[in-house]
């Protein structure tokens, strides 16, 4: 869960520093993914007998919140690719 969670952000740094709209687009998409692998590593661990007790709300209000905001990001930069033809 620590890594796919620390991805999302690394990805969206290392697409930021890349030379072109297409590759940054591409990191985000990446970032996204690592948030739905989170997504289901916290749906498994609700059901796991050591961890299905804990409470999970934060975590998964937080991770809406940055799925929302890496699709905005994403259809965002369709947009940028689109004036720039």
């Amino acid at each position: 869960m620590r890594r796919a969670a620390v991805s999302i952000p690394s990805n969206i740094a290392e697409g930021r520093l890349r030379s072109t709209e297409k590759d940054f687009r591409k990191f985000l998409y990446i970032a996204y993914s690592s948030g739905g692998e989170l997504e289901t590593q916290i749906e498994i661990a609700k059901r796991l007998p050591r961890t299905r007790n804990l409470n999970y709300n934060t975590a998964e209000e937080l991770l809406t919140e940055v799925m929302k905001m890496l699709y905005t990001m994403i259809n965002n930069r369709k947009d940028v690719s689109k004036t720039k033809r």
